[in-house]
C-alpha cells in the first residue's frame, strides 16, 4: 500500500473550518484504510488540544499520542482548499492528514516538513491541476 496515491488527494477542496478540513484529510486515510473513523475523532481532539499549523499556509493534522494503536498503515493524505481556512489564527490552504506506525512519522514529517518547505514546490502543490501532477510532485520531493 502507498503512503500516497491519487485516491487520498482532493483538490480545490471547500471547508467551512479547520475541523471540517481535518474531517476531509482523515477521512481519506480512513477510505484507503490507512485508519479506522475513530482516528479522525483523534485528530480533531488533537487539533483541540494545540493547533497542527505548521506555517507557510500548511496544517498537518495527526491523532493523539494514544491514537497511535489504531494507525493500520502509513498514509498521508492532502487536501488543497479552494479558500483558506483559519488555523488558531493562521491560514491554512494544504492540509495534510498524517498517520504513521511507529517512528515512521519522524521520517516522514522531515520528508514533508522539506518538501512543503520550498516556496516553489508549494506553489506547485497549491496550482497543481491534477491528482496525478500533485502526486509527481509529493513523490519526486519527497525521494530527494
Amino acid at each position: 500500500m502507498s503512503i500516497l496515491t491519487t485516491n487520498t488527494i482532493i483538490l480545490n477542496a471547500t471547508a467551512a473550518d479547520k475541523f471540517e478540513a481535518i474531517r476531509l484529510a482523515g477521512q481519506l486515510l480512513v477510505d484507503a484504510g490507512h485508519v479506522p473513523p475513530a482516528y479522525v475523532d483523534k485528530m480533531i481532539e488533537r487539533e483541540e488540544v494545540s493547533s497542527t499549523y505548521l506555517g507557510g499556509g500548511l496544517a498537518m493534522p495527526h491523532g493523539t499520542n494514544d491514537s497511535k494503536s489504531l494507525i493500520q498503515s502509513t498514509g498521508i493524505s492532502v487536501v488543497v482548499l479552494a479558500s483558506e481556512v483559519d488555523f488558531g489564527g493562521e491560514a491554512a490552504r494544504l492540509v495534510i492528514g498524517l498517520a504513521a506506525v511507529g517512528d515512521e512519522h519522524l521520517d516522514l514529517l522531515s520528508s514533508l516538513a522539506v518538501l512543503v518547505s520550498d516556496e516553489d514546490d508549494m506553489e506547485r502543490i497549491l496550482n497543481a491541476s491534477s491528482k496525478e501532477e500533485l502526486l509527481r510532485i509529493f513523490e519526486e520531493g519527497m525521494e530527494s
